[in-house]
């Protein structure tokens, strides 16, 4: 089977990864990028790294721990992101001294998930180990971009997709590769892209109800009872 992730190694001094495929904590078809895999190709030279990203992410703790490894290797560390860096791959991204993204290549940020099976008190234990996780994870980003606890709660609320420009923009990246030049790019006007935004904006192009008159009504206003009983009556027909 074919393998998505590989050590290219240029010299002893220089070295790049090619980080492609989803994060695991095992292997299990073959094309997961694990923390001990990922350990021992890191471990394998020294010298000054850059790591390519394309992933869609998956599981959070094996990425912090490949973040982790990341940050205290004692070379300088580049991310290059050449497609996407979603989800638990974008906390790997933060790792990097210097972010660069592709003109188009996308990043993703969200709060995380889980599966709970249970009664209500299993229930809540779920959601206070979903909150400690997703504060881990704001400091990887806190300490990247700069940006506010409370700003990067809600666009992880929000299911925020960032393309190259508005990453640099928000501090989640450094510079937009191929773009030429040395001094920092003005970027312009980024696109941001975020799930709960479209959902507010589909549901306020729901045409809203009419009384009989033919004004609509008022959402605080509750629904009167012979309105009701006519549409029911109209569905019974």
């Amino acid at each position: 089977m074919r393998k998505f992730w590989n050590w290219v190694r240029d010299s002893d001094e220089e070295r790049t990864l090619y980080l492609n495929g989803p994060i695991a904590e095992e292997t299990w078809w073959g094309d997961e990028v694990t923390p001990k895999l990922f350990k021992d190709e890191l471990l394998s030279g020294s010298g000054d790294i850059t790591v390519w990203i394309n992933s869609p992410g998956g599981d959070v703790f094996a990425a912090a721990q490949i973040y982790n490894m990341l940050m205290d290797y004692s070379g300088n560390v580049t991310v290059k992101i050449d497609g996407l860096a979603a989800s638990a791959a974008s906390v790997i991204a933060m790792a990097g001294g210097d972010v660069y993204m592709s003109p188009v290549s996308m990043l993703m940020i969200h709060n995380p998930s889980t599966i709970a099976i249970g009664d209500s008190e299993e229930m809540l234990r779920a959601k206070a180990l979903l909150d400690e996780v997703k504060e881990s994870i704001i400091n990887a980003y806190e300490l990247k971009s700069g940006l506010s606890r409370a700003k990067l709660s809600h666009l992880m609320d929000a299911e925020t997709w960032m393309n190259a420009k508005k990453a640099v923009e928000l501090g989640f990246a450094d510079k937009i590769l191929f773009m030429g030049g040395e001094e920092p790019q003005d970027t312009g006007q980024g696109l941001i892209f975020s799930r709960m935004a479209v959902t507010a904006s589909l549901l306020g192009k729901i045409p809203k109800p009419k009384t009989e008159t033919g004004t609509p009504m008022e959402a605080a206003k509750a629904t009167p009872v012979d309105w009701l009983y006519k549409r029911l009556s109209l569905i019974s027909h």
